[in-house]
């Protein structure tokens, strides 16, 4: 499960694909099968299994399997089929997952809305989808139900549901129709609705539940965000193999040593967890006898191997919306020596990944290409997006196959010798960095390797007419870096223009709803933020004063003390010419870049400054000295 095979040969474009999945796992075309007769199934046989367990207790799969039947004649009821989505916005809990699953054996598809987002948000995706029906809470069902819609709500409404037959509904489910609805953000702003086939989830299903041996005695954990597809995918590969799920609670979820906590004590054997929250956790001690057998996470670049004796595997994983989740998965190394980023791995079952230039056609091995994915895991299309979809579902020249399509994703990747892929970021998220170009994400790789930080993130911010990096530092238990050790720590492995200006301490790094860094939550820089450098200390004497006002004009910083490091405050050798000139200018000294260099901080370099002054008097004249300090 999840090793690399034998036989390393390496894989020649156009299609990269995983050989091993592709020849164990089975095809979800040829079978006649949904989620809803896979979980009916396991209630049959064992209907006293646990499904799902939280706080409030336990639901056996015969009580999941009778509420969802009756739910789903209800929902049949309100015209409800093939084709129909149906809103689901609801906390995580009993209801939620009885209320997705129901829609699926009325034959419909799920749309997933976080109840978090604002109101005015949700209305928007369930106009945006044309959904009939949205399943909520009685407190939010007037005010989500419409002139064409109506709302469910499972408690105030169940009078109503018990009075519909509990048996298996016999809606017409095919592998074509739709399964769920997931929206995503779109870079001009505006939502976008991936439409998912039966097709597509069963083929994520069977992957998963193959290549990590699903068993009914497994556990697994919900945590990630409703309105994120990966939620999705920790709910139904282990309900249709009779497994049990387990739920978070709030606290935990965005707590990487509460959820470490709550993970040991629930004996989950297996969950997924965002990257920002599994880089800490797999860098923390864990009880040798824990029952976690993978930690899998995805959602951003990972920047961290696996700690050394970790008594579980960590898998890096890999796939945009429209294709189902997981495009490529991959066993993270234990090693610490290793250099660059972990790869995403190989492409799962039936699935392929093409890796191709501008002119769409594939790159070398070793060259870096558009990453674009074909294969079963590919999504049907935008919902009602129909110029959005044909930009980025396309003909698969590749694969020889008639109507076969392929989704560029926009990211980029490489081949490897041993057919892994490497990550390389988004072709829209390199940065220009004093005419460099740079990946922030390969700063934040460098900086995570350093013991004194669990996690990071690095962005480039506007200052002025440049950007500058700022690094978001969440220190690693019981220790307090300062900026200069991290700043210190980069050079000797990074040039200069990639070494951040600034170093911003966070307590965690914020998260957005799907679980991806939420860049727009990272405060600016500033004094109160900022990773202790020396500790501030006000200039004193008239040399200090009027150099700490021209560093300070240069950074655009507030203020600058003796002890603050230029290159820390965001200097670098373009500004550090303009500070020389302007100190020039005001000390009337033969100032260089060399000084500055040496002496880096406000203090040092005045007393430089003094220095100079003072050599420059001593070659003077007793006339020259006295117009000097009397002009």
């Amino acid at each position: 499960m999840m090793e690399k095979p034998e036989n390393t040969e390496q894989l020649i474009p156009p299609g990269i694909t995983n050989r091993e999945h592709n020849t164990k796992v089975p095809t979800p075309d040829r079978r006649r099968l949904s989620v809803a007769h896979l979980v009916a199934a396991v209630a049959a046989t064992s209907p006293g299994a646990v499904a799902l367990r939280a706080a409030c207790g336990e639901l056996t799969y015969g009580q999941l399997n009778a509420r969802a039947n009756r739910l789903a004649r209800y929902l049949e009821s309100l015209g409800v089929g093939p084709e129909v989505p149906v809103g689901l916005c609801l906390e995580r809990s009993f209801d939620q997952i009885t209320a997705c699953l129901a829609v699926l054996k009325a034959g419909g598809a799920f749309l997933p809305l976080d109840p978090s987002w604002p109101e005015e948000r949700i209305k928007l995706l369930l106009d945006d989808a044309r959904a009939p029906v949205v399943i909520t809470t009685a407190l939010r069902a007037e005010q989500l139900a419409g002139e064409n819609r109506v709302a469910v709500a499972p408690e105030r409404d169940a009078g109503i549901i018990a009075r519909f037959d509990a048996r298996e509904s016999s809606a017409n489910v095919k592998r074509e129709n739709l399964a769920y609805v997931i929206f995503t953000s779109g870079s001009t702003g505006e939502p976008k609705g991936v439409e998912v086939t039966h097709g597509n989830l069963l083929n994520l299903i069977f992957w998963h539940r193959s290549a990590f041996g699903i068993t009914a005695a497994d556990r697994a954990s919900h945590l990630a965000g409703l309105g994120f597809d990966a939620s999705i995918w920790e709910v139904w590969p282990y309900l249709t193999a009779g497994a049990s799920v387990s739920l978070v609670s709030e606290a935990p979820r965005t707590s990487p040593d509460l959820l470490r906590k709550w993970l040991i004590d629930e004996k989950i054997n297996i969950a997924f967890v965002p990257t920002a929250l599994a880089e800490p956790m797999i860098a923390a001690e864990w009880p040798a006898d824990t029952a976690l057998r993978f930690l899998l996470t995805g959602a951003d670049t990972l920047h961290s191997y696996a700690r050394p004796n970790l008594p579980f595997a960590v898998v890096n994983n890999y796939g945009p919306t429209e294709c189902a989740v997981v495009a490529t998965s991959g066993v993270v190394p234990s090693q610490t020596d290793i250099s660059g980023v972990p790869t995403i791995g190989r492409p799962i079952a039936n699935t392929q990944i093409y890796l191709l230039n501008e002119n769409r056609q594939p790159v070398a091995p070793g060259q870096i290409g558009e990453i674009y994915i074909g294969g079963t895991s590919v999504g049907r299309e935008y919902r009602n997006r129909p110029q959005m979809t044909a930009e980025r579902f396309l003909p698969d020249p590749f694969r020889g196959v008639a109507g076969a399509r392929m989704y560029r994703t926009g990211d980029l990747g490489c081949l490897l010798p041993d057919g892994e892929i490497a990550f390389h970021g988004r072709i829209d998220e390199q940065e220009k960095i004093r005419g460099h170009r740079v990946e922030p994400a390969e700063i934040a790789t460098v900086l995570n390797r350093n013991p004194q930080v669990a996690s990071s993130a690095v962005v480039a911010r506007s200052r002025g007419k440049e950007k500058q990096l700022v690094a978001y530092v969440v220190p690693a238990e019981s220790t307090e870096p300062t900026a200069a050790e991290l700043r210190d720590f980069l050079t000797g492995l990074l040039p200069d223009y990639m070494i951040p200006a600034a170093f911003v301490k966070l307590a965690s790094l914020p998260l957005t709803t799907s679980g991806k860094l939420d860049k727009k939550a990272l405060p600016e820089p500033s004094s109160e933020n900022a990773l202790d450098t020396a500790g501030y200390h006000a200039p004193e004497t008239p040399t200090e004063r009027c150099l700490a006002d021209i560093v300070a004009g240069v950074l655009g910083a507030e203020r600058v003390g003796i002890n603050d490091n230029f290159f820390l405050l965001g200097g670098h050798s373009l500004l550090g010419t303009q500070l020389v000139l302007r100190a020039r200018d005001a000390f009337g000294v033969d100032l260089t870049l060399l000084h500055l260099f040496e002496a880096q901080t406000v203090g040092k370099l005045a007393a430089t400054i003094e220095r100079l002054v003072m050599e420059k008097l001593e070659a003077m004249s007793e006339e020259e000295a006295q117009q000097r300090i009397a002009g």
